[in-house]
């Protein structure tokens, strides 16, 4: 069995509480005793009551169910991404919860926009790994004073 790092109790020490419990100590001794709080003690003791033995090992801390999203709204999402919404835009159209959409989105593979929808970006491939990619750079007209920020921001 593996125990998580902060765990205060383990099945046989709930085991020894709880019979302890039952033969007279109050909740408050034993709690101090395990370094427990009293509303521990009287957890364990409930379980043991309502189903013996078994209710003293240790469950699991998953939700017992989850409620999925309805396909027809997950494909709503989808279409609406398509648009290049974003998720705060999509939950907030079809109210619903930003961490629903956002977890709808990453789960069919559109959680980033990136280039979603647009045309594919133009790529320069080479021959050979190195090789340089010519550009063709020159002035078309000259600005009198020069142009960039000095200009723009006044600093002259």
């Amino acid at each position: 069995m593996k125990l998580h790092a902060n765990a205060r109790t383990c099945p046989k020490s709930r085991q020894v509480m709880v019979r302890r419990f039952l033969a007279g100590r109050s909740r408050e001794i034993l709690a101090a005793e395990f370094a427990v709080s009293p509303r521990t003690v009287s957890k364990w003791v409930a379980r043991y009551r309502a189903e013996g033995e078994p209710g003293l090992a240790d469950r699991s801390s998953a939700p017992r169910r989850v409620q999925r999203t309805d396909s027809d709204r997950v494909e709503a999402i989808a279409a609406l991404r398509r648009l290049r919404m974003t998720g705060a835009e999509i939950a907030e159209l079809l109210a619903m919860p930003l961490s629903t959409v956002s977890g709808i989105l990453t789960g069919i593979g559109m959680g980033r926009l990136g280039r979603l929808g647009l045309e594919p970006a133009e790529r320069y491939e080479r021959e050979r790994p190195g090789e340089l990619v010519h550009i063709d750079v020159k002035k078309l007209g000259r600005i009198q004073g020069g142009a960039g920020k000095r200009v723009r921001d006044g600093l002259r």
